[in-house]
């Protein structure tokens, strides 16, 4: 009898796990894929550029970005969620329309540069492992993510979305494959290196740029007005507000999403200041390059985890890149939009996907050094975002916008430091 209740009660504590981590996959949403979209090709490209350019010298930014990121995506969430409306139409109750569509068309600027180089970088992965000419590559992939991006409905692409962020867990894997010192790596990592160099600074608003990127403010936004409508909430009215169990669920969904990106990082920088940088690789000039040296410095493994991760976080990347741009655009100058509209409804939104994505390829045919496009559109990135932060401070705090629900004090606080800190690291890059 007793063992038979002892089964009983264990049974029924393994149901209740099951059931706990359940609803604990069910609240993760648009913070993860957001966070997993930032661990795009450019963002790969710029670690490991810092991991062989410096060492081990950064790897503490991936500690100190984790909250920053964090702060400021889910102020981006809150707006969606409790605004009712995307980050552009937001910022469009707030600030003049010219200086708005400014804002959109420089992001639409910088995510098509950001949408070439994500493709080139794709298509060298995917030509070292199959051998299919890059530029054949760099046409089956853009096409095949924009059929994919106007065919299918926003569930469907959520979905899809979240199951390709597990192809970040090939930069995990490469790490630990190596068996570094980790002790060394912890001491490195809590004990930041002062910068005294230009090429350390750049690499620091690089790093910035990437991992608190302007696309994913609008991104994030948009994805919860989505999310909102998915569920039947159609009518602006009706979204508007937010209860204080889908804060907390959104706090858990974007804390994860964004640990889980600034992780990643992390192994990316150790993968290649343990294997590039130790053995005097410090120039990377393309993708093939920083692939093809790991493999004899750290097997064929290590180099197909790299470049495979290359693919999957660039099919993950590019639809938020374009998506983010069409939202920001459409919200800007009223267009009909939302990944739930049939293209014959909202041609203007889905005409910037397909238009962004085709320039995409162009660039891939101008000869463009993929790898230094995706490191630069980074440092702009960092030098872009800052600006953009007023922005978002300022609307979160606006108790009209925000229905009465403005961001909290910690979370203002949270978004300016950041700010500040992206302002001094732009200004330390030009000083330095």
């Amino acid at each position: 009898m007793i063992d038979g209740n002892r089964r009983l009660r264990y049974r029924a504590c393994v149901a209740g796990k099951k059931r706990r981590f359940r609803q604990f996959l069910s609240v993760l949403g648009p913070g993860l894929i957001t966070g997993a979209a930032d661990d795009d090709p450019s963002g790969i490209a710029t670690y490991s550029v810092a991991g062989a350019q410096l060492g081990t010298a950064m790897l503490w930014t991936a500690f100190v970005t984790w909250p920053l990121m964090a702060g400021v995506q889910m102020m981006c969430a809150r707006i969606g969620m409790v605004s009712g409306y995307g980050l552009a139409e937001a910022f469009r109750k707030k600030f003049p329309r010219p200086l708005v569509a400014l804002a959109a068309l420089a992001l639409l600027a910088a995510n098509t540069v950001n949408i070439g180089a994500d493709l080139a970088g794709m298509a060298d992965a995917a030509k070292m492992l199959t051998g299919i000419n890059s530029h054949v590559c760099v046409i089956l992939f853009g096409v095949g993510i924009s059929a994919a991006t106007v065919w299918l409905r926003y569930h469907q692409i959520a979905n899809t979305l979240k199951w390709l962020a597990l192809f970040l867990f090939a930069y995990v894997l490469t790490a630990i494959s190596l068996h570094p010192s980790w002790s060394a790596i912890l001491h490195d990592t809590v004990r930041p290196t002062l910068l005294h160099s230009k090429t350390a600074w750049a690499t620091l608003v690089a790093i910035l740029g990437t991992t608190i990127s302007p696309y994913l403010f609008f991104w994030q936004a948009s994805q919860e007005v989505e999310e909102e409508k998915d569920s039947g909430r159609k009518l602006a009215v009706e979204r508007y507000g937010a209860t204080s169990e889908e804060i907390i669920d959104r706090k858990i969904d974007v804390g994860v999403g964004t640990f889980f990106s600034n992780a990643v990082m992390f192994f990316i920088i150790v993968t290649t200041a343990l294997t590039l940088h130790r053995h005097g690789i410090t120039n990377i000039e393309t993708s093939r390059q920083a692939a093809e040296a790991l493999r004899p410095l750290a097997g064929s493994w290590c180099f197909f985890l790299y470049t495979a991760g290359l693919i999957g976080t660039g099919l993950l990347a590019i639809p938020t890149l374009s998506g983010s741009a069409a939202y920001a655009l459409a919200e800007t100058f009223g267009w009909r939009q939302g990944l739930d509209e049939k293209i014959d409804k909202a041609r203007a939104f889905y005409a910037v996907v397909l238009l962004s994505t085709a320039i995409g390829i162009g660039i891939d045919f101008a000869n463009i050094n993929a790898v230094s496009a995706l490191y630069w559109s980074a440092v702009i990135n960092g030098l872009l975002a800052p600006f953009l932060l007023v922005g978002i401070l300022l609307v979160a705090s606006d108790s009209k916008i925000m229905r009465g629900q403005p961001s909290s004090i910690l979370g203002r606080v949270t978004v300016g430091i950041t700010t500040l800190f992206m302002f001094g690291a732009g200004v330390a890059m030009f000083v330095f």
